[in-house]
């Protein structure tokens, strides 16, 4: 089963719940996978500390000329709907921060004067943390686009045992691309307006998606009840709410896990144990 823990905006608890859980489960005898696909700041790595780290570079196909000179047709860039290639007099320009990697201005070039080389746009990385395989993904500096480097790192993932992971923030492309696919997306929130305005946005996503999807109130002490009319009106199930504990702000400050602390924190993992393993 894969689980894929997301929020309309960062800071509700994405991290905290997704590598406890993780941890939880692998304790308990669980085969898991723990993937974390917020590949322009990854964390998960800080708290669950992976061991026999391997180390690969992810590329997607850049188009380059192979052909000194072309006819300036311009069919290549006219085909392009992302501006990546202008056709010149005598050649193609491409701007790689532009292009998806379609492959299309290949397709469309009637005189083969473009072929394909990878470009790098991150790194994946491997690795083992106690009994649980740990997988992670990290945007190069400059990069615009993230999506690919998260299919990639979500195709590796196996199909057997449990794969829990941490998706980006908000609801963009990158967002689901983690989330497409999932059994069951877990959506972090807090009661505050910001997390009411963008769970919206994220219940939104998931429905788009088809992806079933629970929610986790987390600080649910502070803030506005609101939250909770807005959850009955989408008829979302809560499953777990977690109040605002100094122990766990301390040990999540310091990089240590939070589950071995706090026992809401806890009783909110064993619900999403329950629910996950029904």
């Amino acid at each position: 089963m894969r689980v894929v823990f997301a929020s309309g905006k960062g800071g509700t608890g994405k991290t905290l719940l997704s590598t406890s859980l993780a941890l939880h489960m692998s304790r308990a005898g669980s085969r898991v996978t723990y993937a974390d696909a917020d590949v322009e700041e990854p964390n998960g790595h800080v708290f669950l500390r992976p061991t026999n780290v391997v180390k690969s570079l992810v590329t997607v196909p850049l188009p380059v000329m192979v052909m000194p000179t072309c006819s300036g047709c311009g069919l290549c860039q006219e085909f392009c709907e992302f501006n990546a290639v202008i056709s010149l007099k005598d050649r193609a320009v491409v701007f790689p921060e532009l292009c998806h990697g379609c492959g299309g201005c290949l397709l469309v070039c009637p005189e083969y004067v473009l072929g394909e080389r990878g470009r790098d746009v991150g790194v994946m990385t491997r690795g083992r943390s106690g009994d649980m395989d740990f997988r992670m993904a990290t945007l190069h500096v400059g990069e615009a686009r993230s999506a690919p480097l998260i299919e990639a790192l979500t195709s590796s993932l196996p199909a057997d045992g449990v794969v829990i992971v941490d998706a980006p923030p908000g609801t963009s492309c990158s967002t689901m691309a983690a989330v497409r696919g999932a059994d069951l997306v877990v959506l972090a929130t807090e009661p505050t307006p910001f997390g009411i305005h963008d769970l919206k946005l994220a219940v939104g996503m998931t429905r788009a998606l088809n992806v079933p999807s629970v929610v986790v109130v987390n600080r649910a002490d502070l803030g506005s009840p609101h939250v909770l009319d807005l959850l009955e009106k989408e008829g979302l199930e809560v499953l777990a709410s977690i109040p605002h504990e100094r122990a766990i702000a301390e040990a999540y400050a310091h990089g240590e896990m939070a589950l071995d602390v706090s026992p809401s924190l806890r009783r909110a993992i064993e619900s999403l144990e329950r629910r996950i393993l029904q």
